[in-house]
């Protein structure tokens, strides 16, 4: 317990995966921001032309994929390569179990936005297959979605034709993780899985995998990565290589062009209400995440807030204790009949990810053994 501590800066958490901290006790996502805010972007910038040209379609044909959900992010990111950039984006989606109606309202204004969508509707007994297993198996509550999302941009852009992918933010970077594609933009079907799926993880999911084949699932090639050969054109990236990441003016942006409308209340386990609006299972993975390590939604939000100066480090001290690890009980009824699971079962699956070198259950609730400072 002596060894957990939080950023002096932000209230990034040590338990996080591969997040680092400098001798000052500072995380390497305030490092990132320290930097950022020294950063010659304008030298970003022509990298990003340059990488643009060559892949620019001159018979107005796709010449980009942008994974997008109908949120902030991909909105911004779509919005800036067609209307700043002059790109002829191809926007893909995988449609999300228990998708929610705001986000099934977003993903439409962002069409009307003037946009061409690949909408992939996984069948729906395969997708629970992968996703249940990932909740009770690797702690994952949507990891054949996690997975999909994944998997299907690159597929789609080697079926089309298409050697350039953006996604949005570096979550690594940006957020504390893995400092390997600070100074390197494109990245590979490799890093993907060790980085984004988990190396452990993912070889799990090998398993869930054949016996998804044994099962003779439908769709199930969806949830694999193009052979590794057909991998050698294409050049994956995040658009917050390239620009100042900030998720607020993203909001603002999509919200202004795209169509997006936030939540009327805060969204489940945290002060916000314009992010992640999708789907019902991921706050059920940001629960699942305080469960492992701590930290959950609102501390996530909280450092996000922290670090572009819309909250002192003591105000997000505050939510967080507020809102982090609360169970998203609104979803209960749909995750139990989604998961084809009673009560007992799934709060066994919940309880049996709970790190209990960090956590007690105090009135039937998990929480910290010691206070977040």
């Amino acid at each position: 317990m002596k060894k957990i501590f939080w950023c002096k800066s932000c209230l990034a958490m040590s338990t996080r995966r591969r997040i680092t901290f400098n001798k000052s006790g500072n995380c390497n996502a305030c490092q990132w921001k320290h930097k950022k805010d020294n950063l010659d972007w304008n030298i970003r910038e022509s990298k990003l032309k340059a990488l643009l040209d060559k892949h620019r379609s001159s018979d107005g044909r796709f010449d980009c994929v942008v994974p997008v959900s109908g949120g902030k992010d991909g909105s911004y990111v779509a919005h800036n390569l067609k209307n700043k950039y002059g790109m002829n984006p191809l926007c893909v989606t995988v449609t999300p179990p228990l998708q929610l109606e705001i986000g099934k309202k977003n993903i439409e204004s962002f069409i009307n936005s003037g946009y061409t969508l690949f909408s992939v509707n996984i069948n729906p007994e395969t997708m629970q297959f992968f996703n249940k297993k990932g909740f009770i198996e690797i702690g994952f509550p949507y990891y054949g979605w996690l997975t999909a999302i994944q998997t299907i941009p690159p597929s789609i852009a080697l079926n089309f034709g298409i050697n350039l992918i953006f996604y949005g933010e570096d979550g690594e970077v940006e957020y504390g993780g893995s400092t390997e594609t600070a100074d390197n933009p494109i990245y590979n079907f490799k890093y993907m899985k060790e980085i984004y799926l988990e190396n452990q993880s993912y070889k799990s999911f090998q398993n869930i995998f054949e016996e998804a084949c044994n099962k003779k699932l439908m769709d199930i090639n969806l949830f694999q990565f193009p052979e590794d050969q057909n991998e050698s054109n294409l050049e994956i990236t995040h658009w917050s290589y390239f620009e100042n990441w900030d998720p607020y003016r993203n909001y603002l942006v999509a919200k202004e062009f795209c169509g997006l409308v936030e939540n009327k209340s805060v969204n489940e386990g945290t002060f916000t209400n314009f992010s992640q609006n999708d789907q019902a299972l991921y706050a059920l993975h940001t629960y699942l995440m305080f469960l492992k390590y701590g930290f959950g939604r609102a501390n996530q939000d909280a450092c996000i807030e922290i670090r572009r100066g819309a909250l002192s480090r003591d105000q997000g001290i505050n939510l967080v204790k507020l809102y982090d690890g609360i169970f998203p009980e609104q979803f209960l009824e749909l995750y139990l009949d989604y998961y084809e699971m009673n009560k007992n079962d799934f709060m066994y699956v919940l309880d049996s990810w709970a790190n209990k070198d960090i956590l007690e259950k105090v009135n039937d609730k998990w929480v910290l053994k010691i206070e977040i400072n």
